[in-house]
């Protein structure tokens, strides 16, 4: 918390001091910049000393300690007033402003920045890029008018040349939507001149950097006619100027319209090397070249730019005649043109960042209120060796300003103690305001009375202006001169005056007094300008229009147009809530370690700050009618929520705020309620959070139950209308199976080409897996009713076929009869020793059917192939001779065999494995026809008979056991190759079959 900040770094606050004076004012801030503690606080008031160093204090970091926060919770902080005002703004959806003063160099540009960087970073949560846009487009703004709007002074490498006020438009969110600058009075006799030691506006000098464009060939151009300055500064003019055009294509500037913008820079410069000579009674140009390039930059005719500057045309009545200037005259129109050109060049820049940063298409009644927060960054109090018109506008801002924040902070405040009833000890200050109208009163200001010296007929000097003051100013007690005070030497006769500002005195030279107020400009330099070519340089001299004999008012002065637009910022700033930042700047030097007592004492004096402790110390920090106070604050006491029933809204306060225990932090007036202390406030506004969290709980707990119980009746209507429709399409789907399987019994495929009708989703599963399963199963147990025994056990053998060898092998022979035992049918001539061997082979071994029996090849014990028959019945495996009338070889019990392994392919080849590792290797073939597969045949009837339990292998390559080794079968097709045949191999066999 800032009043809690360690001792060693001071008071936080000014209005903690144990006592009020002078000394310790100024000791306390001296010790806080010391301490590198450049921010304070007079209650609300910001109090900045211009550290002249980087700080690191201004990061993101920093940024999110003070989001959200109250001014006591963190110490001392430009972000922290930022985030002040952004609540008000918020919170009660009242309009604000951030008013910085002080002195030239006390750091007012930079807080300026540093605020609207704040209000960039903590606005839009939800990054909408339209907002990010926009907040681009304000931050890059400042870096564009700082390049044409400010200089180095001797006191300031960044000197603001005019005044800047900036209103930054919020939607109801809080996210900006836009923004309106308003520039005040630029300096634009510095083009012209600048004293020793100074420079003239930044962006001549970045224009160097643009030369090559404009005719510049050299890498520094001194114009000594109009710039005479000095290029020694620590200002990098290149990287500002990549800066500024980046600034300026990111705000919406055209290619053309920058182009258009450094062509007049340069013009600017080229009018500064023109010079003029007499030859006879001719005034000429003497380095003509200059004109040539001036016409290619303005778009413009040689002769056009050459008769301009030595000529002017003048209407006497209905007669035109073209006067000739003297080299004085033509110096000073140059000069003009130069100045004027500069000031329209600033003034649209402005105006075209307006144009594109400006809220559009915003209606109140449906995006909610569009409010406001203002930032004004002008320049400040200044004394110059040399004070001229510029630094008497510049000053008497200042008392506008002054005596804004003496009417808001210090007046008004103990006038509306005393209108309210509430007790208080008045309290004296410096009251500016007789300084304010010694400038700008009706016909008696120094206003009035330059406007009348120059409206006089004939030669106006500013002696002559001189004159008028000393006698309509005698006897004003803020006013003197040379010649009403004879004994102060410090003053010249005719020359000098001299007023006690509130910041001081400030001793003015009247030389240029008449011209500046004037601002005069020959009208032939406003239509050689709008009858450019380039279409953005012609927009900026729309008078350039007007015919020459064309009759038009007398402009507004230069002097009684700055008046009226202070007049409007002020009665602006008024209408608004105001916060302030009151810069102070420590030394002339720039240095980072010196506090120069007198120098500070002295702006401490002048800005008001002693009085405004003593005003906050005894004063109240908030105020607010019974009605809105009750509006905002009702909801934390029960006695007032959601309505009360006391006999007035004051009574109601008073209960809310004893029931909070602050009754003896606030004072009850009139029609107000005075709250002294920040703390209590933020204490009010931290409960008032809290309720409202437990309102838009219980709101939002309502509203969720409503929407909860209208989901629920309609979730439950839902439910009742789905079951009632699945229940009919169920029973539609029913009733269809039931009209198209009805006669399924009496067809001759017993139904199975009726199409099953699409079932309904809620049946998809059931009918897939229960309906259609039942009926496939009803189907296959009509078919299998009817067969024979021998038909039944072939089908049973069929489906074990299928179940073993579906999707890897492609011929399973399911479409044709199994016959089984096929030596009978393959070898007709021999089927009669055949049928008497098998006949003996049973008689012998009991068996009681045949399985299975065909002509194979096999692999005998060394190594050869050989021509063999199979027998395989319920009980053995018999390996017979065909060449010997089918003698039996050797046999193996069927229950000694443990599985069978065949190849994925087209081939026959058949592996018995044995439990005594003696496999039987064998290919069938003979078969009748000669591409019959049987293998499926042999599988499935082995499968049958074992009831599923062999194991049946499809492999390939086949690992087997020969004789107890092990070994590998591979299959290969070959070409020309009649019958299969089996070869050695290094890892077994290969089976060699016939190839396509």
């Amino acid at each position: 918390m800032a009043e809690h900040e360690s001792l060693e770094f001071g008071k936080a606050d000014f209005v903690l001091l144990d006592t009020v004076s002078m000394e310790e004012f100024m000791a306390n801030l001296k010790l806080r910049f010391e301490k590198g503690r450049i921010y304070s606080y007079i209650g609300e008031v910001v109090v900045s000393v211009n550290p002249y160093r980087a700080m690191n204090i201004y990061g993101r970091d920093t940024i999110e300690q003070y989001k959200g926060r109250e001014l006591y919770e963190r110490p001392p902080h430009l972000f922290a007033i930022a985030d002040a005002a952004y609540k008000a703004m918020k919170r009660r959806n009242k309009d604000t402003c951030i008013v910085i003063s002080g002195e030239s160099g006390a750091g007012k540009t930079e807080a300026s920045k540093y605020i609207m960087q704040y209000i960039a970073a903590i606005t839009n949560p939800n990054q909408r890029a339209e907002v990010e846009r926009v907040k681009n487009m304000l931050l890059k703004s400042n870096c564009v008018l700082e390049a044409f709007g400010n200089a180095k002074t001797n006191r300031n490498d960044n000197s603001s040349r005019f005044g800047k006020y900036m209103d930054i438009n919020f939607d109801f969110k809080g996210d900006p939507i836009g923004g309106h600058i308003n520039n005040y009075l630029l300096e634009k006799s510095r083009v012209i001149f600048q004293q020793e030691g100074e420079r003239s506006f930044h962006s001549f000098y970045q224009v160097n950097v643009y030369l090559h464009l404009c005719h510049f060939h050299s890498s520094i151009c001194l114009v000594v006619a109009l710039f005479p300055f000095s290029f020694q500064t620590s200002i990098n003019d290149n990287a500002d100027f990549k800066a500024v055009a980046d600034a300026m294509k990111v705000i919406g500037f055209t290619g053309d319209e920058i182009q258009t913008v450094y062509k007049i820079l340069a013009t600017i410069l080229h009018l500064g090397n023109l010079t003029f000579g007499v030859d006879g009674d001719v005034t000429l140009i003497e380095n003509t070249k200059q004109v040539s390039v001036i016409r290619d930059l303005l778009s413009t005719k040689e002769e056009n730019v050459e008769k301009a500057l030595l000529y002017r045309t003048v209407a006497t009545g209905r007669d035109v005649i073209e006067k000739q200037h003297t080299t004085q005259e033509a110096s000073y129109g140059r000069d003009a043109l130069a100045k004027a050109m500069y000031e329209r060049l600033f003034c649209w820049i402005v105006g075209r960042i307006n144009d594109i940063i400006e809220v559009k298409n915003y209606d109140a009644r449906i995006h909610g209120k569009n409010t406001v927060i203002g930032v004004l960054d002008i320049y400040g109090f200044e004394i110059f060796q040399n004070n001229s018109f510029e630094q008497f506008c510049i000053n008497y801002c200042n008392e506008k300003l002054q005596q804004l924040f003496i009417q808001l902070v210090l007046k008004q405040e103990q006038e509306e103690y005393q209108r309210e009833g509430i007790p208080w000890k008045h309290i004296d200050y410096f009251n500016n305001q007789i300084i304010v109208d010694l400038v700008e009163q009706q016909h008696k200001g120094i206003f009035s009375i330059l406007d009348e010296a120059c409206m006089n007929v004939g030669k106006v000097t500013d002696e002559v202006f001189l004159q008028g003051l000393d006698v309509k100013l005698a006897k004003h007690a803020h006013f003197s001169s040379r010649k009403l005070s004879p004994t102060d030497k410090s003053l010249e006769f005719d020359r000098d005056f001299r007023i006690r500002h509130y910041a001081g005195d400030v001793a003015y030279s009247v030389v240029g007094f008449i011209d500046k107020n004037k601002d005069t400009l020959f009208q032939d330099f406003k239509r050689l300008l709008y009858n450019s070519s380039n279409p953005v340089l012609k927009g900026m001299w729309p008078e350039g229009k007007l015919r020459i004999t064309e009759v038009t008012k007398r402009p507004l002065t230069a002097a009684t147009l700055f008046k009226n637009s202070m007049i409007l910022l002020v009665e602006n700033l008024a209408s608004k809530e105001p916060y302030y930042v009151r810069c102070i700047k420590p030394n002339d030097v720039k240095s980072p370690l010196l506090f120069e007592h007198e120098r500070c004492r002295h702006q401490v004096e002048y800005l008001g700050l002693l009085e405004n402790v003593r005003v906050r110390r005894a004063g109240f920090a908030y105020r607010q009618t019974y009605p809105r106070f009750l509006q905002r604050y009702k909801m934390i006491s029960e006695f007032t929520w959601p309505n009360h029933d006391l006999p007035s809204d004051k009574e109601a306060v008073k209960k809310l705020l004893q029931g909070c225990r602050f009754d003896h932090d606030v004072a009850y007036g009139k029609t107000k309620v005075f709250i002294r202390t920040p703390r209590t406030l933020f204490s009010l506004e931290e409960q008032r959070a809290e309720m409202v969290q437990r309102i838009i709980l219980f709101l939002q707990k309502v509203w969720r139950g409503a929407l909860a119980r209208r989901r629920y009746r309609r979730m439950r209507a839902a439910l009742i209308i789905l079951q009632a429709y699945r229940r009919y399409k169920v029973k539609s789907y029913i009733r269809e199976v039931n009209r198209r399987f009805k006669n399924v019994q009496s067809m001759k495929d017993y139904g199975r080409h009726v199409k099953w009708p699409t079932p309904p989703k809620v049946l998809r599963v059931f009918s897939s897996w229960i309906f259609l399963d039942a009926s496939f199963r009803w189907w296959a147990w009509t078919l299998i009713k009817g067969l024979s025994p021998e038909e039944t056990l072939q089908v049973r053998a069929k489906v074990a076929c299928l179940e073993a060898l579906k999707s890897q092998r492609a011929d399973l022979g399911l479409q044709r009869d199994w016959e089984g035992n096929y030596l009978k049918r393959d070898s007709p001539d021999t089927a009669s020793s055949f049928t008497l061997i098998s006949s003996m082979l049973q008689r012998k071994d009991k068996f009681m059917r045949v399985l299975f029996s065909c002509n194979v090849r096999k692999i005998n014990r060394f190594h050869k192939t050989e021509n063999r028959a199979v027998l395989i019945t319920d009980r053995h495996l018999y390996k017979m001779d065909p060449l010997r009338q089918y003698k039996p070889m050797k046999s193996i019990p069927l229950y000694n065999v443990t599985g069978m392994s065949i190849s994925s392919g087209k081939d026959q080849l058949v592996v018995f494995h044995t439990k005594d590792s003696r496999d039987l290797v064998v290919c069938l073939q003979g078969m009748v026809p000669a591409n019959e597969s049987r293998i499926g045949e042999l599988v499935g009837t082995l499968l049958s008979h074992f009831k599923r339990k062999l194991q049946v292998n499809i492999a390939s390559p086949i690992q087997c056991s020969m004789n107890g080794r092990k070994c590998t079968i591979i299959v290969e097709p070959k070409i020309n190759q009649s019958q299969p045949d089996f070869t050695k191999s290094r890892s077994g066999y290969i089976l060699n079959v016939p190839g396509n």
